[in-house]
């Protein structure tokens, strides 16, 4: 009766139940389905239940009990789980926002509760004017361009766009995992990064599933990642995107959105190609959404949008005040041999502690970080050179305090949203205005007061006027003083 005894605490069953004959095993495996998908589709992923095993003991129960036979070991006893915390469930009434006057609340379009819950996590009560301008139709299925510096909130208008039209919409029963239904490009790494983390945020209620594609990271690891799980918004890079398409891992067809996010940036890196060759590979433009945002309208980007879209709805939205309102702003006359000394002098006389330094060129960029270091400055750079670990690695160092400086180039710095960052130094002025804007626009986020000092020498002062043309008003040069031009001291090996 031990036997029999430690039998039932361990299995649950009567006495009777274990001395009854072991039932024969049914044909398929346990836990298998008869309604399995066909075999040139992928079968959904689901986590296999294990069968309890008990063939051992009911071997033993099923002979006579042998005297000779050493008693088991009593059985463990079971570890109750302990109880889950209860899940209250969230209602719309939850999130409570009065109407205000100018102002238009996310309460006024009709979004799912799912991602209702989610905005109210993030604290956005009201749309920023390009939300408000974007949603109205976006909504309504309409193609859109919109005209957007970084900072206005056109990441979040086009995603809560795509979320709700897949939300509306249900998947096709019949889906390879490789086939996303939105499709976001974006032309670099850190932008790429920074769109999937707010999609992330705005989905977690919705059971929608947000996958990247960037280059200089492990190919198997991403392609793992998009065999385990079915994709439902796709944020890639030109480049990575179209290694994954020509091998066949991954299938364009089933794109209802499409966006193009800083389309301007995508002419100047000479991504177009790439991006029309992605094109080619989705439904009509007739058949799905298009979405196309830029910071400036060339007439470049007017004619891409004209290709890709139909009858679009155009948005523009002012930013001069976005990049200029939060941020005092100086510009220094002063010779290309004294820009390091002016730079190191001001970031060590002022003890300032998380300091964007920006330059035109990679090899200008990589020069300077390696000067900071060398004279005891804790600096990184980031450029189109850097490793993509190594960015990611160093953008954490920068958030998190540890690194002081960061040094790069206006690709690189492009999708870099960091709070915090005190001052900007133009080391050289860009050749772009909008590059300004965009640069300066780093530093005085979240309503918080910045500061932007500009270097003017001999090589590109005269970007001067168009980027005050671009500003709308005259910014003062300054002599810097003469205690900021001496010359730096070598640090002497301990």
């Amino acid at each position: 009766m031990t036997v029999l005894k430690a039998l039932k605490k361990m299995f649950g069953k009567s006495e009777a139940e274990q001395l009854a004959p072991v039932p024969s095993a049914p044909s398929h495996a346990p836990g298998h389905r008869n309604d399995a998908p066909p075999a040139d589709r992928p079968a959904p992923v689901a986590t296999p239940k294990q069968p309890p095993k008990p063939a051992a003991a009911e071997s033993i129960a099923a002979e006579p009990a042998r005297s000779e036979a050493p008693a088991p070991a009593p059985a463990r006893p079971r570890r109750e789980p302990k109880p889950k915390a209860p899940v209250i469930p969230w209602k719309l009434e939850d999130f409570v926002v009065e109407p205000q006057e100018g102002k238009t609340r996310f309460h006024d379009f009709n979004l799912s509760p799912e991602l209702m819950h989610a905005i109210q996590d993030l604290g956005f009560p009201y749309c920023t004017p390009i939300q408000a301008q974007v949603l109205g139709f976006t909504l309504a299925g309409k193609d859109a361009i919109g005209r957007a510096q970084t900072g206005t909130g056109k990441t979040a208008a086009f995603l809560i766009s795509i979320i709700t039209q897949l939300l509306q919409t249900p998947p096709p029963k019949e889906r390879y995992m490789g086939e996303p239904r939105a499709l976001i490009i974006a032309p670099t790494r850190e932008l790429v990064v920074q769109i999937a983390k707010d999609a992330a945020d705005l989905t977690k209620y919705t059971g929608l599933n947000v996958m990247t594609f960037v280059g200089g990271m492990d190919f198997d690891k991403q392609l793992k990642h998009l065999e385990a799980r079915h994709c439902d918004i796709l944020v890639a890079t030109p480049g990575r995107l179209l290694d994954f398409n020509q091998r066949g891992d991954v299938h364009l067809d089933m794109v209802e959105v499409m966006v193009l996010d800083e389309a301007d940036r995508m002419l100047d890196m000479g991504f177009i190609p790439q991006v029309r060759q992605i094109i080619r590979q989705t439904p009509p433009k007739s058949e799905r959404q298009t979405l196309l945002f830029s910071a400036t309208f060339t007439e470049d980007v007017m004619n891409l949008a004209k290709q890709w879209t139909t009858d679009p709805s155009i948005v523009e939205i002012e930013s001069l005040n976005v990049a200029s309102d939060n941020v005092e702003q100086h510009i220094y006359a002063v010779a290309g041999a004294d820009k390091y000394k002016l730079l190191y002098n001001l970031i060590n006389d002022n003890g300032w502690e998380r300091v964007m330094v920006f330059a035109n060129r990679k090899d200008e960029v990589r020069r300077i970080e390696e000067r900071l270091v060398r004279d005891g400055v804790n600096a990184a750079q980031l450029s189109g050179d850097v490793p993509q670990h190594k960015r990611i690695k160093t953008l954490e160092g920068f958030r998190e305090g540890k690194i002081r400086v960061l040094v790069a180039t206006d690709v690189a710095g492009r999708g870099i949203h960091i709070d915090g960052i005190s001052h900007v130094i133009n080391f050289t002025l860009p050749e772009v205005p909008d590059d300004y804007v965009h640069r300066i626009g780093r530093t005085g986020r979240a309503g918080a007061d910045g500061v932007s000092i500009s270097f003017a020498g001999e090589d590109d002062s005269y970007q001067l006027p168009s980027i005050e043309e671009k500003l709308g008003r005259k910014i003062s040069c300054e002599t810097p003083p003469t205690h900021l031009l001496r010359a730096v001291e070598r640090k002497r090996p301990q």
